[in-house]
């Protein structure tokens, strides 16, 4: 899939002149959010279909700052994938000197309306084997 590019907007940046951290994590999760939908399970396919899928953890390892107006690509990657759990990896690069500038990892859970946790493969078979499909691991 092809990375997601964001633009460093001025707003992001601090009174140092540097991107907050705190950006970093939200770019994350507009990478993907895109990356789903370009998969063909967009959010609003998937709240359409009953399903939500909270953040369980997140991490971000920061290698190089990024100042405006930078263009950073990320690269979403399925690492792990049970089932119940999904575990995606994101890597960030500046777009024009492909140094990576962060890395990061989000945990998810996917859950029915009522917040009981949702058997992928028995309910929602399709989007299982997306997923494992995408997934770099082996099972």
């Amino acid at each position: 899939m092809k990375p997601y590019v964001h633009k460093v907007h001025y707003y992001e940046t601090d009174q140092m002149g540097v991107t907050h951290h705190s950006n970093y994590i939200r770019w994350m999760e507009e990478a993907r959010v895109a990356f789903l939908e370009e998969a063909g399970w967009g959010y609003d396919r998937m709240e359409r279909e009953g399903i939500s899928s909270p953040v369980i953890h997140v991490d971000c390892d920061y290698k190089k700052t990024t100042t405006f107006p930078d263009e950073v690509e990320i690269s979403v990657e399925v690492e792990e994938y049970n089932g119940v759990r999904l575990l995606i990896r994101y890597t960030m690069k500046e777009k024009e000197s492909q140094k990576i500038v962060a890395k990061g990892h989000s945990g998810h859970c996917f859950l029915n309306p009522e917040g009981v946790p949702i058997r992928m493969k028995k309910q929602f078979p399709e989007l299982d084997h997306m997923l494992r499909e995408l997934c770099e691991c082996t099972e």
